[in-house]
């Protein structure tokens, strides 16, 4: 039997077999040994696996450096991941949120990021995958992603600080508590049991499926950021799935702190408002490089958490 090729160059195909691997093998370490029992991740941890994640992001995209393209590639790889990165940072806002809602205890948290996270795996490569076919097939459609960037960049910019979402409202939510069989209690961090015969699903259970729904509406903002980088579905979804897989860290490392950068939200406003208007510019003929783009991307970031930290929130709401 003839194998199928996943991408057009064959080193991105050997790259695939070396992400794919680094994926399997630390999500079995993760869950089967560091992880095996429910317990609480302190800071000192989540900062250290943060650092790990971000260490491995970096040495793939080295090695996309390397053997896929070069620097071109590689600022491509990098500016998709710290978008997606920096987009992450609302998403945990509303898993906090989420937790907080269903007063799920702390030591529960990292099993139902875990899970949250394999389902992103999956979602998010239908995601890519489906969005590349149409963009080979429809250029135009691409044209879309940027007026649609641009619109959700202007609307992020002039939305509350403060976050209005009501998980009770989710219609998945309603629709699963008016047809599955509920408990209220989480049967020792359990998503499912079986009782008398029948299925019970626990509150935890209701937890990953607003997670992985809240997960699926916020990448409808990131992946066709990426899209408007590159449209190489291999550095698109190698560097969004590294973002993902360091998100648990980052959401242990700074859910009690990250009130504190609310001015990040004004500068993933600006980055998403830049990539749509640069994939706009293409139809004039007018390409803008991607080293100005990763630029832009990094020195945003950078001054939106630095203003942060010397800018009190009050002294804006004021002017």
């Amino acid at each position: 039997m003839l194998l199928v090729s996943l991408f057009d160059n064959a080193y991105e195909n050997v790259l695939f077999v070396v992400f794919g691997a680094i994926i399997l093998l630390f999500l079995v370490i993760d869950l089967g040994f560091f992880n095996k029992k429910a317990h609480v991740i302190s800071t000192k941890s989540a900062f250290w696996q943060s650092v790990f994640w971000v260490f491995i992001s970096v040495v793939f995209g080295y090695l996309v450096y390397l053997y896929d393209g070069g620097a071109e590639a590689s600022l491509e790889y990098f500016s998709a991941y710290l978008t997606e990165y920096a987009l992450s940072v609302d998403n945990i806002f509303v898993i906090l949120l989420i937790l907080r809602y269903f007063r799920v205890e702390e030591e529960y948290y990292h099993n139902i990021l875990f899970w949250g996270i394999i389902g992103a795996l999956v979602f998010r490569a239908i995601f890519i995958f489906v969005g590349a076919y149409l963009i080979g097939k429809f250029y135009w459609i691409l044209y879309i992603f940027g007026v649609f960037l641009v619109y959700s960049g202007i609307k992020i910019f002039f939305e509350d600080e403060e976050n209005d979402i009501d998980p009770g409202k989710n219609p998945i939510l309603r629709f699963s508590r008016k047809y599955l069989n509920i408990s209220k209690s989480h049967f020792g961090g359990r998503f499912i049991i079986r009782r008398n015969g029948k299925l019970l699903f626990t509150r935890l259970f209701l937890v990953i499926i607003l997670i992985e729904t809240t997960d699926l509406i916020f990448a409808v903002d990131s992946i066709p950021a990426a899209f408007a980088i590159t449209q190489s579905e291999f550095i698109i979804y190698t560097s969004n799935i590294f973002a993902v897989l360091g998100l648990r860290a980052k959401f242990f490392l700074l859910a009690g702190i990250i009130d504190k950068f609310h001015l990040l939200q004004k500068g993933l406003s600006f980055i998403l408002i830049f990539i749509g208007a640069k994939m706009l510019l293409e139809i004039f003929d007018i390409h803008v490089p991607i080293i100005m783009s990763f630029s832009v991307i990094i020195i945003t970031l950078i001054g939106s958490v630095v203003m942060s930290l010397f800018i009190p929130r009050g002294e804006i709401k004021s002017d």
